[in-house]
C-alpha cells in the first residue's frame, strides 16, 4: 500500500511537469498567464546573453552597487567599503591628513569606539537614499562623532549645526531639548542637506565644501572663477583653510578605513546588527526612572539620547527615545509592571512675571540653587516674565506639559541691575521730588532712603542717600560726597518700617 502511494505521488509530480514544460496561449501571445487563484503569476525570468565574450568585472563596478555581492558583510567597516561612490581626491593635503591620523592611534580608538553606537543607523539611512556610504565618516571630521561637541561659532550635535541652520531643517532648540544633538533628527538634517546642495552643485566635493563653508561662499567662489575663465572644481576654488583641509579629512578617514592594514591601524569590531532600538514614550517620565527599568547607567542613555538639556522626558515633545537593542524590551517590561507612583517628579512652570531667582524658587518650593542648577541659570540675571521653568511636579499634578510648552518653551533673562550705595549733595532748592527727577527714580525711595517725607526739601550742600546702578553712580561722582562698595542686596529698610520694595 505503502508502494502505491509513493507511485501515485510521482505520476501527479510527472504530470504537473508536463503541464508547465512548453509556453501557454496565453504566454505565446505576450500576456501572463493567470494563476489558479485568479491572479497575474510572475512571469518567466529571461536570462541575458552577452553578444561577446566575457570579461571579468573591474572594482569599481563592483563598488557601483551594479553587481549585488552574494556575501553577507563581515561588519560594518566593509558594509561601508562597499558603498563607496565618491571620486577620490587626489592631492598632498589627503597624504598630509593621513599621516595625521595614522600617528595617533589612542585618538581614533577613541573616535571609533565613540562611533560604534550611532554608525549603523547612519549608514542604513544613507542606503536608503542611494547616497555614498563615505558620509557615514564625515562625523569624524565634524565632531569627532562626539553628539555633545560645540563649536567657538555655536555649532552643536556630531553634524555641528549653527542655530539658524538647525532651525531651518526643523531642528527644534529649546528649554528642554536641542535637536541638533539628537541622534535621528540630527542625522535626518544632515542627509537632507547634503542631498539638496548636492542637487545644487553636482558633485560632491562642491557639496561638502558648502556644508562647511555655506552654499553662498561656495556659489561666490565659482562665481568668480567663471568670471576669470578659471576652473570651478573643489581644488580649484580659493576657499579658508578649513574649508581647504575639510574634504582631504574626509578622504584619509575614507583611505584608513579602506585598508587600515596599510596605514598599520587597527579599526574595533562594529557589528553589522542595530545598536539601538527606539521606544515609544507617552507620559513624562524622568530620565533616571527610564535608566532604572532599561538596567543602564544615566550615562549611556544619555549617549545615545544627548538632546535631552533636563532631567525629565516630556512625552508631548519627544514622543520616542532611544535604547540599547537588549535594553529596550527590558524597560518595556519593566514599565507595564509599573502600576505606583509618578512617572515624572518634574514639571514646567510658565513664570508669570519678570523676577529675581530667588523669588521665583521661593514660588516653586526649592532653593535658588536647585533652581539655578536644573535650569542653568546664569549669576546676576532677572528671569523674564513667560520663560519656562523646570519644577518640582507634586504628587497632585496629574497632566503632563502641554504640546505648545513641551515643543517652544524657552528661558529668557534680563540683567539684575546692580546698585552702589552712594551719596551726593543737594542744591540750592532741590526737594526729594528734583532729586528723584534728576537721577529717573521715585520720590518715595529717595524719601524712604533718607527717612523724610515725600514733599520734604533739603538744605543747600545736605548729604542725599541714593542707591544707583553702577554705571549711573560712577557718572556722578562729581557730586559725590563718599561711596561704599558696590551691593547687590536690596537698600536698608526704613527705620521702624517694612523693607522697601524697590526692585533694582
Amino acid at each position: 500500500m505503502k508502494i502505491l502511494h509513493i507511485a501515485c505521488l510521482a505520476c501527479t509530480l510527472w504530470l504537473t511537469g508536463c503541464a508547465t514544460t512548453g509556453p501557454s496561449q496565453d504566454s505565446a501571445a505576450g500576456t501572463t498567464p493567470a494563476s489558479p487563484t485568479g491572479t497575474p503569476a510572475a512571469a518567466p525570468h529571461t536570462p541575458v546573453i552577452p553578444n561577446g565574450p566575457l570579461r571579468p568585472i573591474t572594482a569599481a563596478q563592483a563598488a557601483s552597487g551594479e553587481v549585488a555581492s552574494l556575501s553577507t558583510p563581515a561588519d560594518l567597516w566593509d558594509r561601508i567599503r562597499r558603498g563607496f561612490a565618491m571620486p577620490d581626491l587626489q592631492h598632498e593635503l589627503v597624504q598630509d591628513r593621513e599621516q595625521w591620523y595614522a600617528t595617533r592611534p589612542d585618538y581614533m580608538q577613541r573616535m571609533t569606539e565613540r562611533s560604534s553606537k550611532y554608525l549603523f543607523h547612519i549608514v542604513e539611512e544613507l542606503e536608503r537614499r542611494g547616497m555614498p556610504t563615505e558620509l557615514a565618516l564625515l562625523p569624524y571630521i565634524e565632531s569627532a562623532f562626539n553628539p555633545q561637541a560645540v563649536s567657538h561659532a555655536k555649532a552643536a550635535g556630531m553634524w555641528q549645526f549653527m542655530p539658524a541652520t538647525g532651525s531651518y531643517f526643523d531642528l527644534k532648540q529649546n528649554a528642554f531639548r536641542d535637536d541638533r544633538r539628537d541622534v535621528l533628527a540630527s542625522t535626518r538634517a544632515a542627509l537632507d542637506y547634503l542631498q539638496k546642495l548636492h542637487g545644487m552643485f553636482g558633485d560632491w566635493h562642491l557639496a561638502l565644501a558648502a556644508y562647511n563653508w555655506g552654499e553662498g561662499s561656495v556659489g561666490r567662489a565659482i562665481a568668480r572663477n567663471q568670471k576669470q575663465g578659471l576652473g570651478t572644481s573643489y581644488t580649484d576654488l580659493s576657499m579658508p583653510a578649513e574649508t581647504r583641509m575639510y574634504v582631504p579629512k574626509l578622504q584619509a578617514v575614507k583611505n584608513i578605513v579602506a585598508n587600515p592594514e596599510a596605514f598599520r591601524t587597527e579599526l574595533p569590531l562594529i557589528e553589522n546588527h542595530p545598536y539601538f532600538q527606539t521606544v515609544d514614550i507617552t507620559h513624562d517620565i524622568d530620565v533616571a526612572l527610564v535608566a532604572t527599568l532599561a538596567g543602564i547607567r544615566q550615562e549611556d542613555f544619555r549617549a545615545l539620547n544627548p538632546s535631552f538639556h533636563r532631567p525629565v522626558i516630556l512625552a508631548a515633545g519627544t514622543p520616542q527615545i532611544l535604547l540599547p537593542w537588549d535594553n529596550a524590551k527590558v524597560f518595556q517590561r519593566n514599565l507595564e509592571a509599573r502600576r505606583e507612583g509618578q512617572y515624572a517628579s518634574w514639571t514646567v512652570w510658565s513664570v508669570p512675571s519678570t523676577m529675581t531667582v530667588a523669588e521665583a524658587a521661593q514660588r516653586a518650593g526649592m532653593s535658588e540653587h536647585d533652581l539655578r542648577s536644573v535650569n542653568n541659570i546664569p549669576p546676576r540675571m532677572l528671569i523674564k516674565a513667560g520663560s519656562a521653568l523646570m519644577v518640582p511636579r507634586s504628587s497632585a499634578v496629574r497632566q503632563d506639559v502641554s504640546p505648545q510648552l513641551a515643543d517652544n518653551g524657552q528661558i529668557a533673562f534680563a540683567p539684575e541691575i546692580v546698585t552702589r550705595r552712594t551719596t551726593v549733595r543737594a542744591r540750592k532748592g532741590e526737594t526729594v521730588a528734583s532729586i528723584a527727577r534728576r537721577y529717573k527714580l521715585s520720590a518715595a525711595s529717595v524719601a524712604d532712603w533718607n527717612d523724610v517725607r515725600a514733599n520734604a526739601a533739603f538744605k543747600l550742600g545736605q548729604e542725599v542717600v541714593m542707591y544707583l546702578p553702577v554705571r549711573q553712580a560712577t557718572q556722578a561722582r562729581g557730586t559725590v560726597a563718599r561711596a561704599a562698595p558696590a551691593k547687590r542686596s536690596a537698600p536698608p529698610a526704613r527705620r521702624g518700617g517694612t523693607p522697601s520694595k524697590k526692585r533694582r
